[in-house]
C-alpha cells in the first residue's frame, strides 16, 4: 500500500519519493518537447487554433473531447514530477485534433506544410554534412568506445542522448545516409506538392526515417544490451554469477542465462524495498565477501561497467581477474582461467583489468 500508491504515486507526484533515483525537466522544456515527439505534425498545431470547438455537432463536440482531454493532462503533470514520456496518454487527443485541422484548407495548413520543407531541407543538410566529415574516422571496436559518459544526467529518460559525441557518428554512417535521403524526401514532397499528396511524401520520410532509426538501433546493440556477454556466459564453464553494483544495467544477462546473480552493493534504489524484506533472499554482497569468494576454488564470474571493475581490481589486489568478454562498455571478469572463450580485451584506457582471458591479472 505504501510502497505503490503512497510513495510510487503521491509521493512521486510531489517529488517526495524515496529514493529520489529521478529527475524533472524543466516546464518550458516539458511543454515545447511535444513539438518533436510529434514531429513531423506538429508543424501544424497553428492550424488547430482555427478550428471550431463548439458542441454543435458530433465533429465539434469531438474536438471539445480532445481538447479537454489533452489540456487536464497537460495541466495534471505540469504540477507534477515532469518527466518527457508522462504525457503520452494524450497523444491519441492531439492526433485527432492535428487530423481535424490537417484536413481543412487553413492558410496554416499550406504555411505549415512549406515550413516542414524547410526544417526537412535544413536537416538533410546537417546529416549529409555530418556524414562527410566523419567518412574517414576509425572505428574501433563498437560504438560504446566513442559515446561520453554522463551519469547525472541518467534520470532522465533522455539523459543518454548527452552521450553521442561526434565521432560516435562515424559508427552511424548508412544510418545517417538513409536519414538523408529521408528529409530530401520530406523536402520535395513539402516544397512542390499540396494537401493529401504532401502529407503521404511527409509519411513516406518518416517511414524511411525510421528504417535509419532501426539501423541506428542495431549499432547500438552491444552498448543497449548484455546478449552478448549472456551467450558468452552460457558456453563458459559453470560459475556463479556476480553483478557489480546496478542490477538494471545488466539484466538481459539474467533474461538471456535464466540465472540468478548474487548484487555486489545493490541494495539502492527500487531493490532497496526488497532487500529489507523479511523473507529476501540472501543475494547481496558487500566488498568484504566479495574477495572471500573470489579467494575460493569455486568459479565466480563478475559482470561490471569499465570504471566498476576498475575499483574491484584494486579492491582484489593480486587476485586473479581474468576477462572472458567485453561488449558494449560492459565486461565479464572471471577468478579462475578460461580457455577458449575470450573474445576482446579491455580497452586501452582500463588499466588493471588483464590483457585477455588466458592471462588475466595475477
Amino acid at each position: 500500500m505504501w510502497f505503490y500508491f503512497i510513495n510510487e504515486q503521491l509521493l512521486r507526484f510531489l517529488n517526495l519519493r524515496y529514493p529520489r533515483d529521478y529527475n524533472t525537466v524543466p516546464r518550458p522544456y516539458f511543454w515545447l518537447f511535444h513539438l518533436l515527439w510529434l514531429f513531423p505534425w506538429s508543424v501544424y498545431f497553428p492550424a488547430v487554433g482555427t478550428l471550431s470547438f463548439k458542441p454543435t455537432d458530433r465533429a465539434g463536440r469531438t474536438r471539445l473531447l480532445a481538447l479537454c482531454w489533452t489540456g487536464f493532462l497537460l495541466v495534471f503533470f505540469t504540477f507534477s514530477t515532469t518527466q518527457e514520456y508522462y504525457t503520452m496518454p494524450c497523444y491519441p487527443a492531439l492526433a485527432l485534433l492535428i487530423s481535424s485541422a490537417m484536413g481543412t484548407e487553413s492558410v496554416w495548413v499550406k504555411r505549415g506544410t512549406r515550413f516542414l520543407g524547410v526544417i526537412a531541407a535544413l536537416a538533410a543538410i546537417a546529416v549529409f554534412v555530418i556524414a562527410f566529415e566523419v567518412r574517414s574516422l576509425p572505428t574501433p571496436g563498437d560504438i560504446s568506445n566513442a559515446l561520453s559518459s554522463h551519469p547525472k544526467a541518467y534520470s532522465l529518460s533522455l539523459g543518454h542522448m548527452l552521450d553521442i559525441t561526434f565521432a560516435s557518428f562515424a559508427y552511424l554512417r548508412m544510418p545517417l545516409v538513409i536519414a538523408g535521403i529521408a528529409f530530401l524526401i520530406g523536402v520535395i514532397g513539402n516544397f512542390w506538392s499540396n494537401g493529401t499528396r504532401a502529407f503521404l511524401m511527409s509519411a513516406v520520410m518518416m517511414v524511411v526515417f525510421f528504417h535509419a532509426a532501426r539501423l541506428a538501433l542495431i549499432v547500438f546493440d552491444p552498448f543497449l544490451t548484455s546478449r552478448p556477454i549472456a551467450e558468452v556466459y552460457r558456453k563458459a564453464p559453470p560459475g556463479r554469477l556476480i553483478f557489480d553494483h546496478h542490477y538494471y544495467t545488466f539484466s538481459s544477462v539474467v533474461f538471456y542465462s535464466g540465472e540468478e546473480p548474487l548484487l555486489l552493493n545493490g541494495k539502492f534504489h527500487n531493490l532497496e524495498y526488497g532487500a529489507a524484506a523479511p523473507d529476501a533472499p540472501p543475494v547481496f554482497l558487500t566488498d568484504s565477501e566479495l574477495v572471500s569468494l573470489w579467494k575460493s576454488k569455486e568459479r565466480y564470474y563478475l559482470i561490471g561497467t569499465q570504471t566498476g571493475l576498475q575499483r574491484i581490481s584494486s579492491l582484489l589486489g593480486d587476485q586473479y581477474f581474468g576477462t572472458v568478454i567485453e561488449s558494449g562498455g560492459k565486461l565479464l571478469v572471471t577468478n579462475l582461467p578460461v580457455n577458449g572463450l575470450g573474445q576482446s580485451p579491455p580497452a586501452s584506457n582500463s588499466p588493471g583489468l588483464g590483457s585477455s582471458t588466458a592471462e588475466g591479472k595475477r
